[in-house]
């Protein structure tokens, strides 16, 4: 057996091996601390949502066929587990009431700037680009629920506290 057919061997075996490692998929589809337990979301939004940010920003991921093969799982199971980390619309409820008001801040910059849908993302879901009319809605939501919170508490509630 020549070298080349050794290496292209032992890779296909790595490659086989790889598959028996399943990463934890994001299917919990709680959402008991939705935002929208707390705040109204029209259903213009929830469409945006779902087609472009509930991937990676919620409890429940709708994962596409190649989400079975290794190394394509690992590196979606990634990405859930960043964009989660950053924003989960599904545990809205659960952060301190300044975190709220910042993450829809962030999720206003990130939409306008055209940061959000990843474009690594948008590459295979075509359908979750934005729109200039769906950016509009979105950030406006946002505001709105900002409005809504500031409205509700007081000033210096809204402010997280510098890290030290």
């Amino acid at each position: 057996m020549k070298l080349y057919q050794k290496i292209l061997l032992a890779l296909l075996v790595v490659f086989l091996l790889m598959q028996a490692i399943r990463p934890t998929r994001n299917l919990s589809a709680s959402t008991e601390n939705d935002i929208s337990v707390s705040y109204a979301v029209p259903d213009e939004v929830k469409t945006i949502l779902a087609k472009a940010c509930n991937d990676c920003h919620s409890n429940k991921t709708e994962y596409p066929w190649y989400a079975n093969i290794q190394p394509a799982a690992f590196w979606l199971n990634d990405h859930v587990v960043d964009g989660k980390r950053h924003f989960n619309f599904n545990e809205f409820n659960k952060y301190r009431i300044a975190k709220q008001y910042k993450k829809l801040e962030e999720c206003i910059e990130e939409v306008k700037e055209g940061e959000m849908p990843l474009e690594s993302y948008t590459i295979i879901h075509k359908n979750a680009i934005l729109t200039e009319a769906e950016k509009i809605t979105l950030t406006n939501w946002c505001l709105t629920v900002r409005d809504s919170i500031k409205a509700k508490y007081p000033a210096d509630s809204l402010v997280l506290p510098k890290r030290k």
